[in-house]
């Protein structure tokens, strides 16, 4: 296969006392966008969310151990395959997570929602357009259901 270059466009900024004591979804975080591309936030005040795309690179990948495991080590969920999760041990480091936007000020997006890390590359942001983003009537396994309630 081909191989991939990816520029980052921006990172992540997130107080590490905030987010060890507060749930992801709650979570407050400031994606600070490289001057080069801070153009291209224009007209995102348009719009409530964002697909935040971006890579996982303090996570590392072991086949052996990562493609067909149980969802976050817990021994009451199915063992399944890594593409069955949403896990973030994945042969790409991927991560892509919808977020509320709270604010825009210049070059920094600060968001709602965003489960990254200080410091963590950001690949690309896509406005959240329910047509192509939102998926009617779908199917969840039950033990995904269980695991968000934790």
């Amino acid at each position: 296969m081909e191989q991939i270059t990816v520029t980052p466009i921006g990172v992540v900024r997130v107080d590490e006392a905030a987010q060890a004591t507060t749930r992801w979804r709650s979570l407050i975080s400031h994606i600070e966008v490289d001057e080069a591309y801070a153009q291209g936030l224009d007209g995102l005040e348009n719009w409530s969310h964002i697909v935040v795309i971006f890579s996982m690179h303090e996570t590392k990948f072991d086949p052996e151990t990562d493609l067909h495991n149980r969802p976050e080590g817990q021994t009451d969920m199915p063992e399944t395959g890594v593409f069955a999760q949403r896990s973030h041990r994945t042969p790409n480091t991927l991560g892509m997570t919808t977020v509320k936007i709270k604010s825009i000020d210049g070059n920094v997006l600060t968001v709602q929602g965003l489960d990254a890390n200080d410091g963590t590359p950001v690949l690309d942001i896509k406005p959240y357009a329910p047509v192509y983003d939102g998926a009617p009537d779908p199917l969840v396994p039950v033990w995904f259901l269980r695991l968000m309630q934790s």
